[in-house]
């Protein structure tokens, strides 16, 4: 089953089970896939590997707004954007550990002849395509700037 007929059929056992969070979580997924579908000058079907990435992306957003009403006083909004990140999770694959990435961004490093910072341009491409969807983009981001800063 693609994620995409999971997320339909999850959508309907929420709406069965009266989960507002999940099904508004669900639908509102389902809306940014289907306008990524139709984006750009013809319509298509996305991929699951093109699917993890908006996924990726609608989690990222909701982290994002989760901190900013946490910083603003907002702990019920804050909640919710954490309860909706949470459903979110259940479709994207297993995040990677720190100690892997590590590991990736080694590799990458002496695969990409990176010798410091002005590098970071090269491992990043080759980090990108092995950790899309499965770790948040600013933490590898870091973890490479600590990596040839040494």
């Amino acid at each position: 089953m693609s994620i995409k007929e999971r997320l339909r059929s999850d959508l309907t056992e929420a709406i069965r089970a009266r989960d507002e969070i999940t099904s508004s979580t669900i639908r509102m997924v389902l809306t940014a896939i289907t306008n990524e579908e139709v984006a750009g000058k013809q319509a298509r079907v996305l991929s699951d590997d093109e699917l993890i990435i908006v996924l990726s992306r609608e989690a990222k957003k909701r982290r994002e707004a989760a901190e900013a009403y946490q910083s603003a006083g907002r702990a019920d909004k804050a909640s919710l954007e954490k309860a909706e990140g949470e459903v979110i999770a259940k479709y994207l694959p297993a995040q990677l550990s720190v100690d892997d990435i590590k590991k990736m961004i080694t590799s990458a490093i002496a695969l990409t002849g990176a010798t410091g910072p002005a590098d970071m341009g090269k491992v990043m491409g080759a980090v990108k395509p092995l950790i899309a969807g499965k770790a948040d983009g600013s933490t590898v981001s870091n973890l490479v700037k600590e990596a040839l800063n040494k």
